[in-house]
């Protein structure tokens, strides 16, 4: 009985929420728009190091590589030729789905590494990913724009254009492309997070586990390590090479400086702050290191010691962002620790002795 009543809550709370995102361009503006365009695209790729770090314990820190990937796989596809930047001006659509499956080959190729080490090795050696993506960002001029990045065609589909120039209005409000790209990734955020659950909660999602817990009880119990962690890798990546398609269409530019260490750590950041192995917690944790430096640098005039970017007379807005989620990551990772040091207590405790019989 419980556990319907939990379930019941659960269904009305998530169809509150979805009623809530569903109606919320019709009543805010475009500011607080963006940042849940921003928070869905990094929540994407959040899920993506969820599957692959909470969830069959593989540390990657080159999920910015793979972001990058998608997002400039799709500027590249959909794109035209612009002076010495080049595109294959491909539907966005199709160009979409091929960047999500580029960054799904180059998870790939680098699944053979990640099959032979595991844990800070694997973590250092994804790192080196990171380095040679920006090293081939600001090298490529002709496919990535160089220093300057590349603009990036906005989305259609069916022939109806994501933009300001659509002229739909919908109960008074005009649809520009906040609007339209608001309900493409509400939708793109549904698909993710329902398939992510189903692969957690199904034999790809237990294999995970075992591997995590245990590469060798898990190959006992039938699991084909180098199999399951190549099949972590690719699916992970393509989280990642979607996010980058998202990160793309609401950012409208690809620029190389953007898909740095920073970017793999803040995911990192995300996946622990919402917990490890949780989707949803994953979203809140990308809403959270996503909307906080901005909307601390929107209040700066009334917050106080905080200053907007480019300000003196207090800390600035991102750095004040990055010390509030880095203390909580402290917090989160000291009672995650004092939680196992309980469990294992409990577990280690002998069992009282039966009273002698009379």
């Amino acid at each position: 009985m419980f556990e319907i009543l939990t379930r019941r809550r659960a269904v009305i709370g998530t169809v509150a929420i979805a009623a809530v995102l569903l109606v919320l361009p019709l009543y805010v503006g475009g500011f607080w728009l963006r940042i849940g365009l921003f928070a869905m695209a990094a929540a994407m790729g959040a899920i993506g190091l969820t599957l692959l770090f909470g969830a069959a314990g593989q540390l990657s820190l080159g999920h910015a590589f793979f972001i990058a990937i998608g997002t400039y796989g799709y500027a590249f596809l959909s794109g035209e030729d612009h002076g010495k930047v080049q595109g294959l001006g491909l539907p966005p659509l199709i160009a979409a789905v091929l960047a999500v499956l580029l960054a799904g080959v180059a998870g790939l190729l680098f699944s053979p590494v990640a099959s032979r080490i595991r844990g800070l090795y694997l973590g250092i050696a994804s790192l080196g990913l990171v380095f040679l993506g920006h090293h081939l960002m600001l090298n490529l001029p002709s496919l990535t724009g160089g220093y300057d990045g590349r603009s990036v065609t906005a989305f259609s589909l069916a022939g109806h254009e994501f933009s300001d120039a659509s002229g739909l209005v919908v109960a008074g409000v005009p649809f520009g492309d906040v609007e339209h790209l608001w309900y493409l990734f509400l939708a793109l955020m549904a698909g993710g997070m329902l398939m992510a659950h189903n692969v957690l909660s199904g034999r790809p999602g237990r294999a995970f586990r075992l591997m995590r817990d245990s590469e060798v009880g898990a190959s006992c119990m039938g699991v084909e390590i180098r199999r399951a962690k190549a099949s972590a890798f690719v699916l992970s990546s393509m989280y990642a090479g979607l996010g980058g398609v998202m990160t793309a269409l609401a950012f409208q530019r690809a620029i190389p400086d953007y898909f740095d260490l920073m970017l793999s750590i803040d995911v990192l950041v995300m996946v622990v702050l919402g917990g490890l192995g949780s989707v949803g917690g994953a979203v809140a944790g990308a809403t959270f290191v996503v909307g906080l430096p901005l909307v601390l640098s929107k209040y700066a005039d009334v917050l106080p010691l905080v200053v907007a970017s480019g300000q003196s007379g207090g800390v600035d807005a991102s750095l004040a962002a990055k010390f509030a989620y880095g203390a909580l990551v402290v917090i989160v990772v000291l009672r995650q620790g004092r939680s196992m040091r309980s469990f294992r207590t409990v577990r280690r405790r002998p069992a009282a002795p039966e009273p002698a019989a009379a």
